[in-house]
């Protein structure tokens, strides 16, 4: 059995322990996928602290996510084990103490370990919330319950980068990591207390699918350094990088096999087969690729082409976050009275139009020319959330609610890690395209070139003391210029390709049964 067994059937009232549950296990999720971000903003000042390099300085952030890709398939298997209140207790605690270690770190090595252990114990909390949404909220509230769990997906990535800039101006950096203390201790609480204690099954990790298992975090959590790293490192140009893609090639391929084969796998992953469930990851797939790799392209360019620092950036991502505090209870509602394959068909345009929105970028598209494609995203994308969350747990069991909660969530943080690591790779290569074909056109004939080439160089001239070296000053503005503009068309591009790949999902949606508009599920 993949999940944790012995739990009933979501139930037909809630009492005021499963509200309590039901709350802190979203602090909890919000809490795991905030400090994802918040370090994004943040990451010159802590290099600094730890003295670090820019290079070394990534790991801060790889770390994490790597520890965080390997837990979420253990969690159903492991709550199974210790019983789904202690089990999430516990890491919760854990991850508290983790959160003041790294904001203790002196050295790359201490802070690399420190947020490893972060992310292995909060990553527990994404899927466990998940997991307490179906269990605990009756039929009728499901769809409510995936947008309130929806925020954490959309409206952390969003505020991070701005809450982690705002605390290490006024405070210093190691607070935003202290700054988890009291909503855990908080969480602790609530969920000690909503949830019911279950006896731990020990028995269990004696017949455990640990060749699956460690198949999984060989696999898993080498395939994140590649995407993470490979960009940085010239990809299979760096002995390191294409190791590791042979490792994670070899044990991912080791770890399906042995799932599909085995007669109780740690992780069911048959679950993908069922029409609805295996669409909806699909689409969850997509989903994470467009919405990290927008929280990754907009502030990459605004702080590159615009020069805007974390706090400006900070307010842009804003306009994109918060309008959906206010969309999310909407869409629940909506999901109640329709067929949701419509709302996420609607979502996946909405938010593949906002993205074509930005296909005419130039050199001057700042914050008021974002702001509408912003908000238009912000508009999409809780019709695609709470939908696919909900038509992707409709119909599952009790017992696999677990299992389907990893698998849905790897698959949105996969297609998040694969969505940054091509954009960061369709960044370069179209910027390099765009900057021939540019220059191409450049030519020495050109007389409005040479009128502009010679205006810049009697504007250089004071500086340059001579006409040969105000030339050269000229001309090197020349190549700084097309490069920007080059980089502009780049970043358009990969705009256009989230669009792209938004609205080629749509094609999954076909293919899904439709989830009850009550909140009963749908058999598969």
């Amino acid at each position: 059995m993949t999940a944790a067994a012995g739990h009933p059937s979501a139930p037909a009232t809630m009492t005021a322990r499963d509200w309590i549950a039901v709350w802190g296990s979203l602090i909890g999720a919000f809490m795991a996928v905030l400090d994802i971000q918040i370090t994004n903003a943040s990451l010159k000042d802590i290099q600094g602290g730890i003295a670090a390099s820019l290079d070394e300085g990534t790991w801060i952030s790889t770390s994490y996510l790597v520890a965080e890709i390997i837990v979420i398939p253990l969690t159903g298997y492991l709550a199974g084990v210790f019983g789904l209140r202690r089990y999430l207790v516990v890491n919760a605690a854990l991850f508290v103490g983790f959160s003041m270690l790294c904001g203790t770190a002196t050295t790359l090595g201490e802070m690399t370990l420190f947020r490893a252990c972060q992310g292995f114990t909060g990553g527990v909390m994404i899927p466990m919330a998940f997991n307490i949404l179906n269990l605990k909220l009756p039929p009728a509230r499901q769809a409510m319950g995936m947008a309130m769990f929806g925020l954490t997906a959309t409206l952390a990535p969003a505020i991070g980068p701005t809450i982690g800039g705002l605390i290490t101006d006024a405070y210093g950096w190691p607070y935003i990591f202290y700054i988890n203390l009291a909503p855990g201790l908080l969480m602790i609480a609530m969920v000690g207390f909503g949830l019911d204690g279950e006896p731990m099954r020990l028995e269990r990790l004696a017949g455990g699918d640990w060749l699956g298992m460690i198949c999984m975090a060989l696999g898993l959590g080498s395939l994140e350094v590649v995407l993470e790293e490979g960009e940085r490192h010239d990809w299979f140009g760096n002995p390191m990088i294409f190791r590791l893609a042979l490792v994670a090639a070899v044990f991912t391929t080791l770890f399906l096999v042995i799932e599909f084969t085995r007669r109780e796998p740690f992780i069911n992953l048959r679950l993908l087969g069922r029409r609805s469930f295996g669409c909806a990851c699909l689409v969850g797939l997509s989903l994470g690729l467009a919405l990290y790799g927008s929280v990754y392209v907009i502030p990459v360019y605004l702080a590159q082409v615009q020069r805007y620092d974390a706090y400006q950036i900070g307010l842009v991502i804003m306009w994109m976050g918060l309008p959906q505090l206010l969309l999310f209870p909407i869409t629940g509602k909506l999901m109640q009275k329709f067929d949701g394959r419509w709302l996420l068909a609607f979502g996946l345009m909405v938010f593949a139009a906002s993205n074509f929105m930005c296909l005419d970028m130039s050199h001057d598209t700042a914050e008021p020319q974002l702001r509408w494609s912003m908000l238009v995203r912000a508009v999409g994308q809780p019709f695609v959330i709470v939908p696919i969350a909900r038509m992707a747990t409709a119909g599952i069991e009790p017992q696999n609610s677990a299992a389907a909660s990893s698998l849905f969530n790897i698959m949105r943080n996969l297609g998040g890690s694969i969505g940054i690591a091509m954009l960061q790779t369709f960044v370069t290569w179209r910027e390099h395209f765009h900057f021939d074909v540019i220059a191409q056109r450049l030519t020495r004939n050109d007389l409005m070139l040479q009128d502009r080439l010679h205006a810049m160089a009697q504007q250089a001239l004071p500086a340059a003391g001579d006409l040969a070296h105000a030339t050269m000053m000229a001309l090197a503005r020349l190549q700084g210029l097309v490069r920007r503009d080059a980089f502009v068309m780049a970043y358009s591009d990969c705009f256009f390709a989230m669009g792209v790949v938004l609205l080629v999902s749509l094609t999954a949606v076909a293919f899904m049964r439709k989830a009850e508009t009550g909140g009963a599920v749908a058999g598969h």
